[in-house]
């Protein structure tokens, strides 16, 4: 037995569209956003009149706002699907990010009709992505450089001069260069040489 083919009445349609859990913008073929959902509207906190046409774009980050236009324009020229995060004010004034995917949509001949495009917010996975690149430079910063290791006991001579452990060291600081040498100790242990007072 074959499953019924379920319709979508047009009302469910527009419930789907304008209840979805994503941002929803429509831009006809002159480039000009006409249709954003309710979703759309209720994160910006503005009306349908204010996002039409480039409004959306008042909302854009002035940092992003350029890159933004730019992706989006070349794409729409070449009718390519394009995605760019960038940031955009919530009603609450703050400043999200989002991730925004447009595609080119034909009507039923087959003619170019503009392009659809979903957005959702990405917020706490830039900042995460952002705290683990500023992790990494930390860590990269204070580890770059050569260290000084005794060739033959291997302990390891930190910035104030002091020997450690290489184990213990390498624990605390991992990922480094060395450079080899030979502690006071070694030197005095295998060829006689005492540091003079």
């Amino acid at each position: 037995m074959e499953p019924s083919a379920f319709v979508i009445t047009p009302q469910e349609y527009r419930i789907l569209v304008e209840r979805a859990p994503i941002m929803i913008w429509r831009a006809g073929t002159d480039g000009l956003c006409n249709y954003f959902n309710q979703r759309w509207l209720e994160f910006t906190g503005r009306n349908m009149a204010q996002e039409q046409g480039n409004g959306w774009a008042e909302g854009v980050h002035p940092e992003d706002l350029d890159r933004c236009l730019e992706i989006y324009l070349d794409n729409f020229g070449k009718r390519l699907a394009f995605e760019m995060e960038y940031r955009l004010k919530r009603h609450d004034g703050v400043y999200r990010w989002i991730l925004d995917r447009g595609t080119p949509f034909y009507l039923d001949d087959g003619e170019f009709g503009g392009y659809i495009g979903s957005c959702i917010d990405t917020t706490e996975r830039v900042e995460a992505r952002a705290a683990i690149r500023q992790a990494q430079e930390s860590r990269i910063t204070r580890l770059e450089g050569l260290l000084p290791i005794c060739a033959n006991c291997k302990n390891i001579r930190d910035d104030e001069g002091y020997w450690h452990n290489v184990e213990s060291y390498i624990s605390a600081h991992s990922g480094a260069d060395f450079s080899h040498g030979i502690c006071p100790v070694c030197a005095e242990k295998l060829y006689g040489y005492k540091k003079q007072e």
